[in-house]
């Protein structure tokens, strides 16, 4: 049989179109969960609202209104701060899922996550205890968290690495591992917290964005952005990994530094959006999964396309748990563990219906 180059010429326009329909549909879903998370709150809903504000503000000779106000400085670097968690968080778990060639591996399942929450935990408890932990100030749960999903990070790879190799059985199973002493850990440490000590601990391990501003933001943003680019620029290592690590060496792969690098980009990325954000689970999980089961899985394609559906979907659980029971908040985590979870639980039947199982 002959197959002609014109044949090819077509397959490649038509995976071509097809990645450009795709981009444009997560590029519009995200605009329209940015405009609707700026445009609807407790206090008013007008869809012209960014319009009215970002004028206002240009203008300088008026006095903007109170929820114009609002709009500019809580809902905006909120939304802003929802955007860049999301993202990163999603690409975090498709290059975690690619370093791993385990399409279960995220963040929360590695103990990133689990280390930063102990940080935090620990900065809320005993804050007031010592003095010197006052230099941080209205950030000193922030820069705990980061310091703890670095310590976990450390943890999990030192326990991975045989003869100067990570082992990926070792790695999940010390993340497990870790995961399950840092639940120890908060679980003792919230059994001896007061009141309102417990009450920031549960409001923080049940995720928020509550406190995001402009000067978080502005922290954030650089960091995370700068993780995301260099986790885009592996794209290549990880495409040549996901045929083989053998594969990847015979083509001059250094394997193991790469694996290494992509660890310590994941705690750096992780660790600052958990630091700002609190725990928020499954969008590592879900999202690169569900782009890899409706496109194909070319990591030059899928840290990009990922990135634009993890920070849609985060923004409009940020809009929901503004919204669901105004004028009180609801805890972001819970949002997106009730929409993740149920969805990954269809997900996983489908494929067993696809492989020939029955429920």
């Amino acid at each position: 049989m002959k197959i002609s180059i014109s044949t090819f010429t077509q397959t490649g326009q038509s995976h071509g179109y097809k990645r450009r329909l795709e981009f444009a549909l997560l590029s519009f879903c995200l605009i329209t969960f940015l405009w609707l998370g700026v445009s609807i709150g407790a206090s008013d809903v007008n869809l012209l609202l960014p319009i009215e504000s970002l004028y206002s503000s240009l203008l300088g000779t008026l006095e903007p209104s109170i929820t114009q106000s609002v709009v500019l400085n809580i809902r905006l670097p909120r939304v802003i701060m929802a955007l860049l968690v999301g993202a990163a968080l999603a690409v975090s778990g498709a290059s975690l899922q690619g370093v791993c060639r385990n399409p279960l591996a995220d963040p929360g399942l590695l103990g990133i996550s689990a280390g930063a929450a102990v940080g935090a935990v620990m900065m809320i408890l005993f804050a007031n205890h010592v003095p010197f932990l006052h230099v941080a100030g209205p950030y000193a749960v922030s820069v705990a968290a980061f310091a703890g999903a670095a310590i976990a990070t450390f943890s999990v790879y030192s326990l991975a690495q045989v003869n100067g190799d990570i082992q990926i059985p070792t790695f999940l199973l010390a993340g497990v591992a870790i995961n399950a002493l840092a639940g120890a850990i908060i679980g003792g440490l919230s059994f001896v917290a007061d009141d309102q000590a417990l009450r920031l601990i549960t409001f923080w391990m049940m995720g928020s964005l509550a406190s995001a501003t402009w000067t978080s933001v502005a922290i954030s943003a650089p960091t995370l952005a700068i993780a995301m680019f260099a986790i885009y620029r592996k794209r290549h290592a990880l495409n040549l990994i996901l045929l083989g690590e053998a594969n990847a060496r015979f083509t001059g792969i250094d394997v193991e530094k790469v694996k290494t690098q992509l660890l310590w980009l994941n705690a750096l990325s992780v660790g600052m959006a958990v630091a700002f954000s609190g725990i928020i689970g499954f969008i590592g999980l879900v999202v690169p999964h569900i782009l890899r089961m409706s496109s194909d899985t070319n990591y030059r394609y899928l840290i990009v396309n990922s990135a634009l559906p993890g920070a849609a979907l985060l923004a409009l659980a940020d809009l929901g748990s503004r919204m669901l029971i105004a004028p009180a908040e609801l805890p972001i985590g819970i949002l997106t563990s009730l929409i993740g979870a149920p969805f990954f639980i269809g997900l996983l039947i489908q494929q067993k219906r696809r492989a020939g199982f029955s429920l």
